[in-house]
């Protein structure tokens, strides 16, 4: 009877231990989007650990509602998807230029990383509102661009997403953004 009772302890404990993991590697609402395509839900969680402000910033516009309807100008298939331009140019934004916030975090499939203005001579400093999806590892971006996300879910929607036909990977009639919103205003549980 004593080995019973000590492999039910034990069994009971196990399953204690696997649900407080569960509890503790919950998303955090507050730092999880939900990316809505037309193809389906994103949902990509934000890294305030790796770049605070950018974090900040990013959800300051996504609760601005800056995003709906901004399309991924520019696609190139087995590398990125960027959006985040409001004139669709690819030279637009919100006009807030943002400090860089290079990491060590590696550019792998389903990493988001803000796009720069023009080349290395421009500055650092020049992420706005634009921001990419990284399809295909690209490790030759590393700490040269900001990471401050990835998708934890959806990347079959990014795949989706229609690739450029275009100079530099520039899309004709892009997709868009449908909504893009903060799990925590979505979900109440803000």
């Amino acid at each position: 009877m004593g080995i019973r009772r000590l492999l039910v302890t034990l069994i009971s404990s196990l399953f204690v231990a696997q649900s407080a993991a569960a509890v503790s590697t919950a998303p955090d609402p507050e730092n999880t989007l939900y990316l809505d395509l037309k193809y389906g839900r994103v949902v990509i969680q934000l890294r305030p650990d790796l770049a605070p402000g950018t974090v900040k910033r990013i959800k300051e516009l996504v609760r601005q509602k800056f995003y709906d309807g901004i399309v991924f100008h520019r696609v190139i298939d087995g590398f990125m998807a960027q959006t985040g331009d409001p004139t669709g140019t690819g030279t637009g934004g919100s006009g807030k230029n943002l400090k860089a916030e290079f990491n060590n975090a590696p550019h792998v499939r389903g990493t988001l990383s803000m796009a720069r203005a023009g080349d290395n001579s421009s500055g650092f400093d020049t992420a706005d509102s634009q921001f990419f999806i990284v399809l295909k590892d690209s490790n030759f971006l590393d700490r040269h661009y900001t990471v401050f996300g990835n998708v934890v879910s959806g990347m079959e929607f990014v795949d989706q997403i229609k690739k450029g036909d275009g100079p530099n990977g520039m899309v004709t009639d892009p997709d868009k953004i449908i909504t893009l919103r903060v799990a925590a205003d979505v979900d109440g549980k803000k």
